[in-house]
C-alpha cells in the first residue's frame, strides 16, 4: 500500500489493509506491514523450525513475547505448551526452585514436590524473558543446564532431560553488560546463536495507524463502546509522537481514548496529556482550520518519512521508493518539497 495509507481511509480500506498486515495466520497477534516489520516476520519464519537458541532483543514494550509466541506457533512444537517466565520477577532465593522445580522439604516452607518452568514446558517452548536481570550466580546454573541439556529439581539428585526449546528476551544491551562484568560471556555466546532485534515503534511509523486501529477495534469490543474511527487531529498526534513506551504505550493510549470518548470517533482531547496540545483543542472547535493543519502536518510527516527511507537506503531513491511502496517520481516530489521548504526558510531569514 502506498504512503497515502497515512491519510484518513474508509473503514473498508483499512479493513483490507488489516487482512494484508499479517504474513502468517499463526502470527495473527503481530500487526504491521512496513519494511521493519517484514524483516522481523521473515526472521521468525526462518528460525521457527530450527531448534536453536534465539535471543530476542528490543526496547521495553516492543512486543518481544509476541515474537516468541509467533516462533512457537510456527514451529513443530506448536501443539505443546508455551511457557513465558519473567526472570526479573522471581526473587533470587526462589529462582532455582521456580525454574527447575523442587522436592518436598527442599527449602523452608516447601510442603510438596513441584514442577518448575523447564519441566512444565515439556516438549514445547520456554521463554526466559528479561534474561539480563539474572544474577551471576543464577547465570552459572542456567549455563550448565543449557550445556548439559538436563537439570535436577531442588532437593533431588534425579536428572531430568531438557526437552523444551528455550528462547531468551531482553531489553538490555547484553554485549555491554559482558564488558562491564555484569553478564557472563560464556552464557552470552551460548544463547546468542541467533539474535532477532524487534524495532522500536518510532522506527516503524508506517505501522502506527494499523496498530491504533487494531487496538481501537479490540477495546471498543472489550469495553462495549461503539467507537469506530480516529479523528484527523488525533491521528496526527499519534503519528508525530515519539512513543518512548513503544507499542505498550500506544495500546494504553488507545484504551484510554476509547474509555473517555463521547462519540463514535476518538478526538485529540481523548488522548493522554503527553500527546495533546492546546492547538488540538482549538482546532477541534474550528473544523476548517483543523483540516488545513492536518494536511500540512501530514505533508511534513510524509516528507520526514521519505527522507528517513532515503537515509536508510544510503541515498538509493529506487530502493527507498520500493521500501515505501510508492513510485520513484512521488518520492522525488516529497524530497523536493522538503528541500523547497528549507530554501524558503533560509530566504525568509535573509530577508
Amino acid at each position: 500500500m502506498a504512503i497515502d495509507q497515512f491519510s484518513l481511509v474508509r473503514k473498508q480500506e483499512l479493513s483490507d489493509v488489516h487482512e494484508g498486515a499479517r504474513p502468517e495466520r499463526d502470527c495473527d497477534q503481530l500487526v504491521g506491514m512496513g519494511s521493519a516489520s517484514q524483516r522481523v516476520y521473515d526472521l521468525i519464519r526462518r528460525v521457527a523450525d530450527v531448534d536453536a537458541f534465539v535471543l530476542i532483543s528490543g526496547e521495553s514494550g516492543t512486543g518481544k513475547e509476541l515474537v516468541a509466541r509467533a516462533i512457537h506457533n510456527l514451529s513443530h512444537r506448536s501443539a505443546a505448551p508455551f511457557v513465558a517466565v519473567s526472570c526479573g520477577a522471581i526473587p533470587e532465593t526462589l529462582l532455582e526452585a521456580e525454574l527447575f522445580g523442587n522436592e518436598r522439604g527442599a527449602y523452608t516452607g516447601s510442603i510438596g514436590s513441584r514442577e518448575g518452568y523447564f519441566e512444565q514446558a515439556g516438549r514445547g517452548t520456554l521463554l526466559l524473558d528479561e534474561i539480563g536481570e539474572l544474577s551471576l550466580n543464577a547465570q552459572v546454573k542456567l549455563l550448565r543446564v543449557l550445556q548439559q541439556k538436563e537439570f535436577s529439581k531442588l532437593g533431588s539428585g534425579k536428572v531430568i532431560p531438557l526437552k523444551a526449546r528455550v528462547l531468551f528476551a531482553t531489553h538490555r544491551n547484553l554485549a555491554q553488560m559482558v564488558k562491564e562484568g555484569k553478564f557472563r560471556s560464556d552464557l552470552y555466546f551460548r544463547i546468542n546463536v541467533m539474535q532477532l532485534q524487534v524495532p522500536a515503534l518510532r522506527q516503524r511509523p508506517e505501522d502506527i495507524q494499523l496498530l491504533a486501529k487494531h487496538f481501537l477495534e479490540r477495546f471498543s469490543s472489550e469495553y462495549r463502546k461503539t467507537v469506530e474511527d480516529i479523528h484527523p487531529g488525533a491521528l496526527v498526534r499519534l503519528l508525530n509522537y515519539d512513543w518512548p513506551g513503544n507499542i505498550r504505550e500506544l495500546e494504553n493510549a488507545i484504551a484510554r481514548a476509547v474509555i473517555v470518548a463521547q462519540g463514535n470517533c476518538i478526538q485529540a482531547q481523548d488522548l493522554p496529556d503527553t500527546l495533546r496540545t492546546e492547538d488540538d483543542v482549538i482546532c477541534i472547535d474550528q473544523p476548517n482550520g483543523k483540516m488545513n493543519s492536518f494536511e500540512e502536518e501530514m505533508r511534513d510527516f510524509k516528507i520526514k518519512l521519505a527522507n528517513r527511507a532515503l537515509m536508510e537506503c544510503n541515498g538509493n531513491k529506487t530502493l527507498a521508493a520500493q521500501t515505501m511502496q510508492i513510485s520513484r517520481a512521488y518520492l522525488h516530489r516529497l524530497i523536493r518539497g522538503g528541500a523547497d521548504d528549507a530554501i524558503q526558510t533560509v530566504s525568509d531569514q535573509l530577508n
